[in-house]
């Protein structure tokens, strides 16, 4: 039986790329491409087929009706072949999934419930990098990440998980020094501790207790979410965090100082590149995130 002659694959996926992701140069990222050889694909593929898939207008490419068709028909059958090719390779191989995790997130929310997805899938094993700005290496060493942002960049798949509140606290001792709702001059004498990465939750919790003005003894930052409870419970200041991490720390150490509700700028997401999708480990892992309510 002979072999119908088909396009080279790599010209297709730089197709679909185009089309999914909206942007040649999205798409020229993704693949490792510089524009002209995305550019060379794209043209290898309309000289096979005899149609025109795209229009050319300075940076912007536009589907032609005939690529929109061609898409269409071909899109889903890419997928198909994507996921036998996939699953053939991976039947008895180790899924390895590349994660990036901010420490805190990983000790309180996340290794607690991993033997769950372990059980379910016995053949997903991740890689944990704790390593600062986590997204920019999404995509290069890292398949996925869960970091703390106000809004990911666009380029990327984003999954929020949560909302916070943010929370102000330190030791009880210092908490009974200073009182359950100290005003702006006790406080102004006080050291506040604040993440690095997380500047705008003091400035948030400082207009909801209407203080924007407020310029305390010392502002220290830290790195690590997790140093920072520690450095609250030890009475080395007050501490501006998340209430979920003050919860979840059940230290009886610590103790609030002001009731008052603030809303976060940040919250908690999952980021990875769109077409990091299509890898079994990163959808194993994505589907199960999004189900468990970490």
């Amino acid at each position: 039986m002979a072999i119908r002659r088909l396009p080279p694959l790599r010209a297709i996926e730089a197709f679909v790329r185009i089309v999914r992701l909206g942007s040649a140069r999205a798409a020229a990222d993704e693949l490792g491409l510089s524009p002209s050889a995305l550019s060379r694909r794209i043209s290898a593929l309309e000289d096979f087929i005899g149609k025109r898939l795209f229009t050319r207008q300075h940076q912007a490419m536009k589907l032609t009706d005939e690529g929109q068709a061609f898409y269409n028909a071909v899109g889903p059958k890419f997928d198909e072949l994507a996921a036998a090719v996939e699953g053939q390779v991976e039947n008895s191989k180790v899924l390895r999934l590349h994660l990036g995790v901010l420490p805190l997130f990983g000790s309180q929310r996340l290794f607690p419930r991993l033997p769950e997805l372990r059980k379910l899938h016995p053949r997903l094993h991740i890689d944990i990098d704790t390593s600062p700005h986590l997204d920019h290496r999404v995509g290069d060493t890292l398949d996925a990440a869960i970091v703390l942002a106000k809004q990911p960049d666009a380029m990327f798949h984003a999954v929020r998980l949560d909302y916070n509140r943010v929370y102000a606290f330190t030791s009880t001792a210092l908490a009974e020094e200073i009182g359950p709702s100290p005003d702006a001059e006790v406080l102004s004498r006080q050291t506040f501790l604040v993440h690095t990465e997380l500047p705008e939750s003091f400035v948030a919790w400082k207009a909801a207790m209407g203080m924007t003005d407020l310029e305390p003894a010392a502002v220290d930052h830290f790195d690590s979410g997790q140093l920072i409870l520690e450095a609250a419970a030890d009475g080395l200041g007050i501490a501006i965090m998340h209430d979920d991490h003050f919860r979840r720390s059940q230290d009886n150490r610590l103790a609030k100082i002001h009731e008052a509700e603030v809303e976060s700028p940040y919250s908690y997401w999952f980021i990875c590149r769109p077409h990091a999708l299509e890898m079994r480990s990163v959808r194993i892992f994505h589907d199960w995130l999004v189900t468990a309510g970490l």
